[in-house]
């Protein structure tokens, strides 16, 4: 049986499927047909139903989650591992609180966990571009935006750049609710068997825990795909992203994203959702 399959080319990713599609795990009679895209692409993909299985965004999951249902296995949760509110410029608190603020931010796509979360800390900054994720930089640079909202590896670069942090919304996350940051998961289409779902899980969980067993196993396949990244940082970024959440969920990482859901929907940031999340 050949199921498609979507997650981004970003080192933890690429660390956590490697087993997978490269059959280093029994795959127990199961093939995939990978895509690999930015998260912004997967998060349309899954609003359009596209794929059987595909990792995206903690958001772009509220809606659809009609459609899709949460894996236990595969997920990005995490301390310390939230998007950057980064700028060229200082800015003060007032300034990100005002009403009538008209700063221009650019965000790696309406429906990422980082936008979700810039929503619930800062409902005023609604100036927003739309930008691949590994852009943001450079438009800050030549100041077309005044803030920029990273993710993924720029979290490490922005320095070098001579860019500012001047907001950490995973700090505002966990200070706020005391739970893990959830920025990403892996859903599967609810139309395919439960037999199917189950061994899904199964073999993600599986996979990751190959990774954990063999960090380098991987290591040509993630670099491949890994944009000229040095290697320090591609095992970086892989230490934030990928933990014990990624094997299981578990009642901690279930209760982060039950506490994300139940505040965005207070907020009227997503809609109403009445199906059960998960598996």
């Amino acid at each position: 049986m050949k199921l498609t399959l979507g997650f981004s080319p970003c080192p933890n990713d690429t660390f956590i499927f490697d087993a997978l599609i490269h059959h280093k795990i029994d795959t127990e009679g199961l093939e995939f047909e990978v895509s690999y895209d930015d998260v912004e692409t997967l998060n349309q993909k899954a609003l359009r139903g596209e794929l059987d299985i595909t990792k995206l965004s903690f958001h772009a999951f509220a809606y659809v989650a009609d459609q899709y249902a949460l894996l236990d296995a595969g997920s990005a949760l995490g301390f310390g591992v939230g998007p950057l509110l980064i700028s060229k410029n200082q800015f003060n608190e007032s300034e990100l609180q005002a009403s009538n603020a008209q700063l221009k931010v650019g965000i790696p796509g309406k429906y990422t966990t980082a936008n979700f979360l810039l929503g619930i800390a800062y409902p005023h900054l609604l100036n927003k571009q739309e930008l691949v994720f590994s852009e943001i930089e450079s438009a800050l640079l030549h100041e077309e935006i005044d803030l920029g909202l990273i993710i993924h590896e720029n979290r490490f670069t922005y320095q070098d750049k001579g860019l500012t942090k001047i907001v950490d919304l995973g700090d505002y996350w966990e200070k706020l609710t005391g739970c893990a940051i959830p920025l990403g998961g892996i859903v599967i289409n609810r139309n395919l068997d439960r037999e199917v779902q189950l061994k899904v899980n199964r073999l993600i969980r599986q996979s990751v825990e190959f990774a954990f067993a063999h960090p380098k196993s991987g290591i040509d396949f993630i670099r491949e795909h890994a944009q000229a990244m040095e290697e320090s940082v591609m095992y970086k970024h892989i230490e934030l992203y990928v933990n014990k959440y990624s094997v299981n969920l578990g009642e901690e990482g279930r209760k982060a994203v039950d506490t994300l859901f139940k505040l965005a929907q207070e907020r009227n940031i997503i809609p109403t959702i009445r199906e059960n999340l998960y598996i």
